[in-house]
């Protein structure tokens, strides 16, 4: 095929039925993907098709079908994507509570929000399918985060207790000599330190207290996810002590399950309202060594408590020594929607307010670690 031909067929492929006679005609492989695709976009978002195919109406059978035929036709990102516009499109949100409907399905994060969201109503002959589709996700991401967050923990919390004055068996030799270098003396070819720099003593102790406060609001389902995989991660190391708190209008600490995020997961409420200022209430109840503890608040800040006591309370944990950090969204989709007002008077306080990647909350957390300018990160973040 040539490039014009394959340009050609490309838009015959976006424009669908619209393209009239202007285009060949498809058949084989080619009509079976233009009909997935009219099933879904071609409709008038309702599940009623206005051309090309017979589109996907309500039916669990004919859903499964389609699931099948993009899984043969298209890469699995393509899919993901297709998947979540199908259920955003056509409405096919209580389809999953079929097991047949989730068998067929392409796990992802967007698709483990949305079974979350349906956890309350989700029968018994589809939860253990359902729980099994998280579980893969979250395997998934475990694998995918896991050993660069302890990686970027451990070695911060390594250079954040070295001392200036060691014992000669703690020296640190290499970051010794590197901060003396001006002090080379040519006479007699050495580095006279001026000042000495020494590993901290090992130790088994709790060196961070660390609270993650997340919003459990329907827009923050991605970041519920993330959170939870990241919560369980950080509390497998014996060196933090690593809360989780989710709230909409109330309050849950989901701490003591932290060791399986599944649970984790189906603990959490997706939906609801939001009060900003309670869930901050509860976790400064949680900061018994303020200089030591890091505070990670996720949301997007559409406040339904009382704002002034929530900025009160942020305020009043900053001044003790708290590193405060507020995440729009800790998602691969960047800042959704959020709080403008909110944000500014955060910011305001001294409070870093920005949106991060899971691949960037490694460094983040070792930046708070090592207490460095989190403003500048949240900077460098934005513009990334």
């Amino acid at each position: 095929m040539t490039a014009e031909e394959e340009r050609l067929r490309r838009w015959r492929m976006v424009l669908g039925a619209a393209a009239g006679e202007s285009f060949r005609q498809l058949s084989g492989a080619e009509a079976a993907m233009d009909a997935a695709l009219g099933a879904l976009y071609d409709g008038d978002g309702d599940g009623q098709p206005r051309s090309r195919s017979a589109g996907l109406g309500a039916s669990a059978p004919r859903v499964a079908r389609w699931l099948g035929d993009i899984r043969e036709y298209f890469p699995s990102t393509v899919v993901q994507v297709m998947q979540q516009d199908a259920i955003d499109r056509l409405h096919l949100t209580s389809l999953l509570l079929e097991p047949e409907m989730l068998a067929a399905v392409e796990p992802d994060v967007h698709l483990v929000g949305t079974l979350l969201s349906l956890n309350r109503v989700m029968p018994d002959r589809t939860k253990e399918l359902a729980r099994q589709v998280v579980r893969q996700v979250v395997d998934e991401l475990e694998r995918r985060v896991a050993q660069k967050t302890r990686a970027a923990v451990t070695g911060a919390l390594h250079r954040a207790t070295r001392v200036n004055r060691p014992r000669h068996a703690d020296i640190d030799w290499d970051r010794t000599i590197r901060a003396n270098l001006k002090h080379y003396q040519p006479d007699y070819r050495t580095v006279v330190p001026e000042r000495l720099i020494g590993f901290g003593r090992r130790t088994s102790a709790v060196q961070r207290d660390v609270v993650l406060c997340v919003d459990q609001s329907g827009s923050m389902a991605a970041s519920v996810v993330y959170s939870g995989v990241f919560s369980a991660v950080l509390a497998s190391m014996r060196s933090l002590r690593t809360s989780l708190v989710v709230f909409d209008t109330a309050v849950v600490d989901l701490t003591d399950q932290l060791s399986d995020p599944v649970e984790v997961l189906f603990g959490t409420q997706l939906g609801g309202g939001t009060d900003i200022n309670r869930a901050i209430a509860y976790g400064q109840t949680l900061l018994t060594r303020p200089r030591d503890s890091i505070f990670v608040l996720i949301s997007d800040l559409y406040e339904g408590g009382v704002r002034e006591e929530m900025l009160r309370r942020v305020a009043a944990m900053t001044a003790s020594g708290v590193q405060v950090i507020v995440l729009l969204a800790l998602s691969d989709e960047g800042a959704p929607a959020y709080d403008h007002d909110n944000a500014a008077a955060l910011t305001a306080l001294g409070v870093p307010v920005f949106a991060c990647t899971p691949d960037l909350f490694p460094e983040l957390m070792a930046a708070a670690i090592e207490r460095r300018d989190l403003r500048a990160f949240a900077e460098r973040a934005t513009t990334r």
